[in-house]
């Protein structure tokens, strides 16, 4: 089966404004499907939303209070007596709720204001006509920010948050990045289970060396077990089912050298890590073992160089950066200083932390339904949707467990970890009279220079750049590494046509010679209709025709070719 169509994408940026008014912020579109959808809004951060955030604070994390984003802002006492989440009792829970449900659509009314707001409902609606989930990516620039659970942000009130959406795959990001590795998905998931030193909780730690290990084994054989194809529920099965194989290999209290030697010998797309970490300003340290640590830097040169796809961390405060005291008394927050945003600088595609301390049964059912959905050919980034769903279900909407997850995605990543074969179609040639039936219509994109050179469209998506990871591969200087894409906005029937698009994602635009006119497009979309010329990036550049065929043309082509045979 080939690569689904890729969703569209908004990007959008925030960071803190170099002037001399405080708390001012601008929000950029780094990346939208519409060019009229690049746009910019500046804001100040407002003295309530700190105090709703300390107060969420001293509710969800008692006992582990990040610094205060912005601000000096104390929490309404009033608001935070004995209202502390209790699952055993209902009393409280609509206190709770609010509190959750407050927070979450106080940072969505401030992130989605104006243009911003504007570009979001644009493309949304593209996304819904193409019937594909809209791709979210947010790039918090400014430490201080990150902190904050922006995958709690709701629209409103009934409404579901954006992480917790079945439209939207959300993941936050980072332009600070290396350029990303040139690898295509596996047909198999492979996954290395590493289980560290848990020196947080004492787990592992006991004053009998035996009982010490029967509880890591134990923990060793929980993780196996839920990393292991199951039947679990799930609450957006695909449709067909694929089937992928799974392997899971596992390191107990490995050394560096021990690591490194695994992933040399054989390839992983997934690392689970599972143990205790400390948090540091090159990534902080993992504890791999007693008096045996690794920082992120370290990881991810390791996990980099071996093609590792997607990390995911069950260990304390992985997704949240260090902060140090000055002498003036203030908290400063250490730039990228998180595990996951170091491992996505180096060039990993996609890093999953966890923004506070998470239990062992939570930690479970989360894993558990993400690698069952990875097993059944999900995006990365909406298994983790799926998953985050999981803990809601479970734990319910005004506990925390849900918003611990933190997926970090590489700009340059669309998600995409396994390669999904479906066994149970096979494809025949485009001249196959069994093919003629089950089509009206067939689509093309025809070099001029040579028809022999021929790309089908089939009804999903093609694409084309200088890159080799393209469908139509164009070795000329102008033209991007992703140029465009075309691809049909639904499938058609037996009266009506398809429609194509032809989308722009390039630097130097598209031409387009249709109704005897050459049209420049430039990070835009547009319908083409057959017979239209297409040259990439330059007017100098090689033409090509895009190209839709009836059934009379395939029936006539057919019989031209069987002829000649």
């Amino acid at each position: 089966m080939p690569f689904p169509p890729e969703s569209p994408c908004l990007s959008i940026a925030i960071a803190r404004l170099n002037i001399p008014e405080t708390n001012h912020f601008a929000t950029w579109v780094m990346q939208a499907p519409l060019q009229r959808g690049y746009v910019h809004h500046d804001q100040v951060w407002p003295e309530t939303l700190s105090q709703a955030w300390q107060t969420w604070l001293e509710v969800f994390s008692p006992e582990n209070l990040p610094a205060i984003p912005i601000g000096t802002a104390q929490p309404d006492s009033e608001s935070t007596t004995n209202i502390h989440p209790d699952p055993e009792s209902g009393v409280k829970i609509n206190i709770t709720t609010r509190l959750m449900q407050n927070l979450g659509i106080s940072i969505w009314q401030w992130l989605f204001q104006g243009e911003i707001a504007d570009s979001l409902h644009q493309s949304q609606g593209i996304a819904i006509g193409q019937k594909l989930p809209l791709r979210v990516r947010l790039d918090i620039r400014e430490p201080e920010l990150i902190a904050l659970p922006w995958e709690i942000m709701q629209p409103g009130v009934a409404l579901p948050a954006f992480s917790l959406n079945r439209e939207i795959l959300f993941s936050r990001t980072t332009s600070d990045v290396n350029p990303l590795r040139n690898q295509q998905p596996s047909q198999f998931l492979n996954i290395l289970l590493v289980i560290g030193e848990n020196t947080s909780k004492g787990q592992f730690l006991t004053t009998n060396g035996h009982q010490s290990q029967l509880k890591l084994e134990k923990e060793v054989a929980q993780l196996i077990e839920v990393l292991t194809p199951q039947n679990i529920p799930n609450p957006n099965p695909p449709k067909p089912n694929p089937t992928i194989p799974c392997r899971v290999d596992t390191l107990i209290q490995p050394t560096p050298e021990e690591l490194i030697s695994y992933l040399d010998k054989k390839i992983y797309n997934v690392l689970f890590y599972a143990g205790h970490g400390k948090p540091g300003p090159d990534g902080g340290c993992l504890f791999l073992a007693p008096d045996t640590t690794l920082n992120g830097t370290e990881l991810a040169q390791i996990l980099v160089r071996n093609g590792v796809t997607l990390a995911v961390f069950n260990a304390c405060w992985g997704a949240q950066p260090v902060t140090e005291n000055l002498s003036s008394g203030e908290v400063k927050v250490i730039p990228r200083s998180s595990l996951v945003e170091v491992l996505i600088h180096h060039g990993v595609p996609a890093v999953l932390g966890m923004r506070d301390e998470i239990a062992d049964r939570e930690a479970l059912s989360f894993i558990q339904v993400l690698a069952q959905s990875l097993i059944e050919g999900m995006l990365i980034d909406q298994a983790v949707t799926v998953a985050r769903q999981q803990l809601l279900t479970l734990y319910k909407f005004n506990q925390p467990a849900w918003t611990l997850p933190v997926l970090y995605m590489h700009p340059e990543f669309n998600g995409q970890l396994v390669q999904v074969f479906d066994e149970l179609v096979t494809q025949l040639p485009t001249n196959s009279p069994t093919w003629m039936g089950s089509y009206t219509f067939r689509a093309f994109l025809r070099s001029r220079n040579d028809h022999n050179q021929v790309w089908p469209i089939w009804f999903g998506t093609i694409k084309v750049g200088r890159s080799p990871e393209n469908d139509v591969e164009i070795p000329e200087r102008w033209v991007s590494q992703k140029h465009a894409e075309i691809f049909c906005r639904y499938l058609p029937n037996e009266e009506v046509e398809p429609t194509y698009f032809l989308r722009d994602i390039s630097r130097f635009g598209t031409l387009i010679y249709q109704s005897d006119n050459w049209q420049r497009i430039h990070r835009d979309e547009v319908a083409i209709s057959s017979g239209s010329l297409l040259k990439f990036g330059s007017s100098q550049g090689q033409a090509f025709e895009f190209v839709i065929e009836t059934t009379e043309e395939i029936s006539s082509q057919s019989k031209v070719d069987y002829g000649n045979n």
